[in-house]
């Protein structure tokens, strides 16, 4: 359960990180770079996300239950 909710979390940070970045690349008007620095943190939220994700089904706290 704690795997789904952390899962879950990470998601909505994500997403939040996605937005935010639109909203810097709508809002600033003079060459900021905090869209990139937003798209970065999405890039390396998503990588972290997926090791999580690998390394908690290799481990079996995630899988087929039977």
């Amino acid at each position: 359960m704690l795997i789904k909710i952390a899962t879950v979390l990470i998601l909505l940070v994500i997403v939040g990180s996605l937005f935010s970045a639109l909203v810097f690349l709508l809002k600033d008007k003079r060459g900021s770079d905090r869209t990139v620095k937003a798209l970065t943190m999405r890039i390396g939220l998503s990588i972290a996300l997926f090791l999580l994700l690998i390394l908690a089904a290799h481990f079996g706290y995630i899988g087929h239950t039977l």
